[in-house]
């Protein structure tokens, strides 16, 4: 039977932007803009509080997303806690392609592992990444969220892998986050089920070409976000994101939308300024760099 710890415990997790461009549902990117949660074990019943972003949206009950996550994990290593307090404190943007549900997830796993004594033994990183994945369904932001870093993601064998990947200390990112957001299932939604064999070649040439540029060739960053698959098909839901992609890779930026948008992502070195005065009115810019650590516990 399962062992609890005594007062709170308390984990950061990243941000992140998927697909990159060419890279659908396999590249990720995690990035310096952290929820930060904590949580403990009560004598019985279940207290949830939010403050941040998308707080007013959030239930406070069981079906809290981070609730579900840490219960699906408690599941996994055998014993449910009496009771449990969560409070959490959101900076990632909800809606708004930059992985605010995966890193509910991986703060919900992360948290309940550290909420029970001996809890690595009973619950291994690759468990609780193949965990996150499963409840996310898709890997391409838990990884990162997870691991940290610049990571490749898919599914192989009936198992989730993540492999990371290097990033040259040159690049940096700016995000452009517009006022409303986009809900994942209906981008998803706007997406063809088959595509021509040409742009999927074309798409996986330059996915490869991103992993070197990423690595140690920014620049070789706006060939290799060029993408075929996902961005242009989903423009009737967020029509001037894909406007501001164009404008900027127009003027030879590396632009892309941040996994199903409506975020703008754009690659840059260290210096930024003249990137970040470029943001529509209305929207907010944050100059950001590549986060190495992941989830941790704090």
């Amino acid at each position: 039977m399962a062992q609890f710890v005594d007062g709170p415990v308390r984990v950061s997790v990243p941000a992140t932007s998927a697909n990159l461009g060419p890279g659908f549902d396999s590249l990720g990117l995690a990035l310096s803009l952290r929820d930060e949660l904590e949580a403990e074990v009560l004598p019985e019943g279940l207290v949830v509080e939010v403050e941040g972003a998308g707080a007013e949206g959030v239930p406070r009950d069981e079906s809290h997303l981070v609730v579900r996550s840490m219960r699906a994990a408690f599941e996994l290593m055998g014993e449910q806690p009496p009771g449990l307090r969560l409070a959490c404190r959101n900076v990632v943007p909800h809606a708004r392609g930059l992985g605010s549900s995966s890193a509910a997830i991986v703060a919900g796993v992360v948290l309940a592992r550290a909420l029970v004594a001996g809890g690595q033994l009973l619950a291994s990183d690759e468990a609780l990444f193949d965990l996150a994945a499963d409840l996310e369904g898709h890997p391409d932001n838990v990884a990162p969220a997870f691991y940290g870093g610049f990571v490749i993601s898919g599914r192989e064998d009936g198992h989730w892998y993540a492999v990371r990947a290097g990033v040259d200390p040159r690049v940096t990112a700016v995000v452009f986050v517009p006022p409303t957001g986009v809900e994942t299932k209906v981008a998803r939604g706007l997406l063809p089920d088959v595509v021509p064999h040409a742009d999927a070649a074309a798409n996986s040439g330059r996915a490869a070409l991103l992993v070197a540029a990423l690595n140690g060739q920014p620049e070789h960053l706006l060939a290799a976000t060029r993408d075929w698959l996902h961005q242009d098909q989903r423009e009737p839901a967020m029509p001037e994101t894909l406007a501001l992609v164009r404008r900027l890779r127009a003027e030879g930026v590396p632009a892309v939308v941040s996994g199903a948008g409506p975020t703008v992502l754009a690659f840059g070195s260290s210096d930024t300024s003249d990137l970040l005065s470029r943001c529509p009115s209305g929207w907010t810019p944050h100059q950001l760099s590549i986060d190495v650590d992941g989830a941790r516990l704090t």
